[in-house]
């Protein structure tokens, strides 16, 4: 019988369930909002509260964002784009060598990093092909939950496992001790995605070619052209003024003046008798700028989208990521033009443009945005708004030539981790320092690359996980399973607990998922005299395999957008690539971990 303790404690972890499935908060303070409550519950000793945060493994997460980062901005990424283009003729072909090279990519980097090193590339790799987006960003995200399944730092889900391994027997588990497992099923995986899985998923955007940089969202039947009369009581205003007056739903894209084309003005500039304004703005706002500044409207005059750009002027795709700054804001309440000197010219969300008025629309993370603004600007002006840049890629490797001093680095943390001179949380944050101090980061770029959200999550979730276990709640819920121990094999129990881990993770991030079945899966082990080694990799491959929606990790609510794809479309490929993984994943880890 639970006792008040466990009852209470179960009653938190179900509410968290269940604000993570439901999205409306975010994962970081749910994480934060179960913490306090356990703590204030005296669940979790007031003094322990907030050690989570100086766990190996938050460092270690921590450290491994800010050299992804470095990795991004390195000339991999060049050699990488020039390699796959070859492979435009085949494919099945182009599939399997981009899923492969994600795959190889997120071993060694974190997931959302080896996705966004990649995700410029398969948009160039479709857009030359002439074939939908859609054929290439769900196995692109999916080869870089695969690829982590590899390596201790491959996911956070490893990392974590690895130091309640640790714990559990003193040992940790090492860089490559996944690697067996891990290897298996990402092989198998990465041959579904690229043979038949992508063939499953819908094609709602067309294939369009990617000829001077053309935005996946159109944006022509939207520009308007505006004349300034001498009789305007706006002449010799600023143009501040008349995007003050359109209340955040106008974006002066360009102004014509005599035979001169300004693209992206600044708002500075004063207005001048015959100007002609090029705008992006809604009937509402339109209406409003004639009747109170006078303009006249002389039509689109065939504006088109190759010309809202120039050597100095980028017209560029990003898509928001989760944790970006302007989750949950609009345009207007950003001030994206006075602040960061961008012009918003459309929002698309899961492949359909946004028509409603642009100032009003609150950013959700996936959806992608048509940005006008200078050019030399956009790659820092990207990073502080937490977006990824798609059309024009190169944006954020422009700054730098692209050298091999980071991978070098990184290299040598790998190599102090393997040969166990040092632990890794100490050899990657050894690592992170030395891309710095060689010039490879910015301070500004380092505090930027750091996922908080996800550094919030571990170092909440870490003292509530331990309170499952402080408090016996994790035997309460192995129970049902070891009563099932006495007649059931050892494959089954170990399936099972891998496929409530899957279903688990579907609706929550995976590293806490790992954090709250780890210990589930320490207590079946000992409760049935087995080795914790099998069930801490099956809750590890569990955790990994994020394949049924959109809101289990963040690589595949990236693609979202850009993809066009639909909740319901990720299950299509996904639901087959979990029972690949089970099927696969189980027999392996019991021949190579045995009980």
């Amino acid at each position: 019988m639970p006792t008040p303790e466990q009852v209470l404690l179960f009653a938190i972890l179900a509410g968290a369930l269940l604000l993570f499935a439901w999205g409306r908060l975010r994962y970081d303070l749910v994480a934060l909002l179960a913490l306090l409550v356990a703590v204030v519950a005296g669940l979790v000793p007031t003094d322990v509260a907030f050690d989570g945060f100086g766990h190996p493994a938050v460092i270690t997460v921590a450290a491994i964002l800010i050299l992804t980062r470095a990795l991004r901005t390195s000339a991999l990424v060049n050699l990488i784009s020039s390699l796959l283009n070859r492979l435009s003729a085949w494919p099945s072909l182009q599939v399997l060598a981009l899923t492969l090279t994600c795959a190889i990519c997120s071993t060694f980097m974190n997931n959302v990093g080896a996705l966004a090193l990649l995700l410029p590339v398969a948009l160039e790799l479709a857009g030359n092909a002439k074939r939908s987006p859609s054929t290439l960003l769900m196995p692109l995200s999916f080869a870089s939950l695969l690829g982590g399944l590899i390596t201790l730092i491959g996911t956070p889900p490893n990392i974590v496992i690895a130091s309640l391994r640790a714990r559990e027997t003193g040992e940790p588990f090492a860089m490559f001790d996944f690697a067996p497992v891990g290897l298996v099923v990402a092989l198998i995986g990465l041959a579904f995605v690229g043979l038949l899985g992508w063939r499953l998923l819908p094609q709602r955007l067309p294939a369009q070619p990617r000829a001077g940089d053309r935005p996946l969202v159109e944006i022509e039947n939207y520009i308007t052209e505006a004349r300034v009369p001498a009789k305007s009581g706006f002449v010799g205003r600023r143009l501040l003024d008349i995007e003050t007056l359109g209340q955040g739903d106008v974006s002066i894209v360009a102004l014509v003046r005599r035979k001169d084309r300004i693209l992206a003005p600044s708002g500075f500039l004063r207005l001048q008798a015959d100007d002609i304004l090029i705008l992006e703005a809604d009937p509402q706002a339109l209406r409003r700028l004639v009747e109170k500044a006078g303009v006249e409207l002389v039509g689109a005059g065939g504006v088109r989208a190759e010309s809202l750009r120039s050597e100095r002027v980028a017209l560029i795709e990003a898509v928001v990521t989760p944790g970006s700054r302007l989750e949950g804001r609009t345009a207007r309440s950003m001030r994206l033009h006075t602040r960061f000197n961008v012009n918003l010219l459309a929002v698309s969300r899961q492949g359909e443009r946004i028509y409603e008025r642009l100032g009003q629309v609150h950013f959700q993370a996936g959806d992608v945005l048509l940005l006008q603004g200078e050019r030399e600007a956009m790659p820092e002006t990207c990073q502080s708004l937490g977006i990824l840049p798609l059309a024009e890629r190169g944006l954020e490797i422009a700054r730098r030539g692209g050298s091999w001093g980071a991978l070098g680095i990184f290299a040598g943390a790998v190599a102090l981790t393997v040969s166990g001179l040092l632990p890794p949380h100490i050899a990657f944050a050894i690592a992170a320092v030395g891309v710095i101090l060689s010039g490879e980061l910015r301070m500004r770029d380092v505090y930027e690359s750091v996922d908080w959200p996800i550094i919030v999550l571990l170092g909440a979730m870490i003292p509530v996980g331990q309170a499952l276990e402080t408090t016996g709640g994790s035997s309460i819920i192995a129970q049902p399973i070891l009563e099932l121990g006495g007649t059931a094999p050892a494959w089954l129990i170990l399936g099972l607990l891998m496929l409530v881990t899957m279903l688990l993770s579907d609706v929550m991030n995976n590293a806490a998922t790992a954090v709250l079945m780890a210990p589930i899966g320490i207590e079946i082990a000992a409760g049935l005299g087995y080795s914790v080694d099998p069930f801490l990799m099956a809750v590890a491959v569990g955790a990994s395999s994020t394949y049924l929606t959109p809101i289990g990790h963040q690589s595949n609510l990236l693609v979202m957008g850009p993809g066009g794809y639909r909740f319901g479309d990720y299950a299509r490929m996904g639901l087959p690539l979990d029972l690949l993984i089970l099927l696969a994943a189980v027999p392996t880890i019991l021949l190579i971990w045995p009980v």
